[in-house]
């Protein structure tokens, strides 16, 4: 999906605050570039009032789609913004012909309940994959989710 450069803007400007530096799960404005050029990465916009409040980047594969970043501004979690970019990552998704979409989330994260809830099931561990500030490994989980 080629992009509008005011929509990586929007996505630039969710970035820093979505994401807690401490896990370095933030991408540069390069990358969120470079992804939505190569054809098969797409993304999507949450806003209140005028605001962009969130976003999804993800990535399609051969029938499979991968959730690559979801992002909510703090002070818009908990209104329903997550949950409505990965119904929206979801729709589009299978729209674009997906049969499988994937995640990996950082063991304790809260957005963990979010694709449980949503129906995602854990299908695999990535033990110690991400590194704490001080040194500590926390593992990555896996969720998949099958297209009936």
């Amino acid at each position: 999906m080629a992009p509008q450069s005011d929509d990586i803007d929007r996505i630039m400007a969710v970035m820093p605050a979505a994401f807690d530096p401490a896990f370095g799960e933030a991408w540069t404005r390069r990358q969120v570039e470079d992804a939505l050029l190569i054809g098969n990465c797409h993304y999507g916009l949450a806003f209140a009032a005028e605001h962009c409040c969130g976003f999804f980047l993800s990535r399609a594969v051969l029938g499979e789609e991968e959730l690559l970043l979801l992002g909510v501004c703090p002070e818009y979690r908990r209104r329903g913004y997550g949950r409505l970019l990965l119904q929206r990552f979801c729709d589009q998704a299978r729209g674009r012909g997906a049969r499988r979409l994937l995640l990996e989330v950082r063991r304790g994260n809260p957005a963990e309940q979010l694709y449980r809830a949503a129906g995602f099931d854990q299908v695999g561990l990535r033990p110690n994959y991400y590194r704490t500030p001080n040194g500590n490994r926390l593992d990555a989980l896996t969720f998949a989710w099958e297209f009936q």
